[in-house]
């Protein structure tokens, strides 16, 4: 890697390996989330404070592993953070979690498997991605959107019949999830909508990480920045001192785990393996939280299942899959324009999205 700047590549993990384990790590954070907002905690609350634990706990990693390759802090490079904590954490974060409140883990899961195919619209409207209709690669890449936003307007306005339970939930969680989960459209609205703000997030970070090379760094800076604007937000919308009380309780462990392994590590691999294979490869795993989300909230929970998160899903990953083999096969043109000459490049391109600048 360029740089110099500490990896995971050291540790002796290769991307594939890594990527399913955060994936893992997802489907923990979904359930165990799910459980304390059932509980009562509330998620601009536990926002605010599981970034606030992320940014503490990877601030001394970040001043000292990255001490000599960090770029100095410019007031417009600040700005730029600014606006990239604002997508990748408050805004969306916030919405994300409201809308996992209202609906649930299975919904929010599956919604995430669109994001490639945002991030794909976005930047053919920003022209990073070009599109040739008249290839099967093109054509490819358009029913893959196509069909992926398809299955996320199947779950937004079609629930369907529940799934009859088999038997009942192996863990309890104190809390009617019935009366949590009172608004399913409104929530689904909140996941697509933070799901279309994470795809501008991860758009930006391709120029930010090109201008900001430390990865660690980058991560530490959007929880803290993040965490004061989520601060602020709840601090607005929540009056009750009551909301920011937590005990040695569901609400306490969620907001670690969320903070020290999903905020602070699964981040910080996450823009590891962004740099070394590129955004789409990031995407590919996506789907497996999907799959694992559901089998434990139905088995273990005993969560209801209903037919449209199914459909949906099901619907999302077959035009996420077309999208990917459609970009898969733009690798070796990408490599062929770069040879040719040096100082092209296509974004975001699978294997040079978001390396470093010569």
């Amino acid at each position: 890697m360029k740089g110099g700047s500490f990896t995971v590549f050291y540790l002796g993990f290769k991307p594939h390996i890594l990527m399913v384990l955060t994936q893992i790590g997802y489907t923990f954070m979904y359930i165990i989330t799910e459980a304390s907002f059932n509980h009562g905690m509330n998620p601009s609350v536990y926002v605010t404070y599981r970034h606030i634990v992320a940014g503490i706990t990877m601030l001394p990693f970040a001043y000292f592993m990255e001490r000599r390759i960090r770029p100095k802090l410019t007031w417009a490079l600040f700005l730029e953070i600014f606006v990239l904590s604002l997508l990748g954490v408050s805004l969306t974060i916030n919405m994300y979690f409201t809308s996992l409140k209202f609906t649930s883990s299975t919904l929010v899961a599956c919604m995430v498997n669109t994001i490639a195919s945002l991030t794909f619209i976005l930047a053919v409207i920003l022209r990073m991605e070009i599109v040739n209709v008249r290839s099967p690669r093109g054509i490819a890449k358009i029913l893959g959107t196509a069909i992926s936003l398809a299955g996320v307007m199947t779950m937004t306005l079609y629930k369907g019949p529940a799934l009859q339970n088999i038997g009942h939930g192996i863990i309890h969680i104190k809390g009617s999830t019935t009366a949590v989960h009172k608004n399913w459209l409104q929530g689904s609205i909140l996941a697509v909508a933070s799901c279309i703000t994470w795809s501008a997030w991860y758009i930006m970070q391709a120029y930010t990480l090109k201008r900001y090379p430390a990865q660690l760094s980058l991560t530490t800076w959007m929880n803290l920045v993040g965490a004061a604007q989520s601060a602020v937000y709840t601090v607005i919308a929540q009056h009750k001192k009551a909301a920011w009380t937590i005990g040695f309780d569901i609400d306490l462990w969620s907001t670690l785990y969320g903070g020290v392994v999903v905020s602070g590590i699964i981040i910080f691999v996450q823009l590891w393996c962004t740099e070394a294979k590129g955004p789409v490869f990031v995407t590919m795993f996506n789907p497996l939280s999907t799959i694992l989300v559901a089998l434990l909230a139905y088995f273990v929970l005993g969560e209801k299942l209903y037919v449209g998160s199914i459909l949906g899903g099901v619907i999302v990953i077959m035009g996420l899959y077309l999208l990917l083999w459609g970009k898969e096969h733009d690798e070796p043109e990408t490599k062929l324009k770069e040879q040719e000459d040096p100082k092209t490049m296509i974004l975001p391109p699978d294997e040079n999205a978001l390396k470093e600048e010569p």
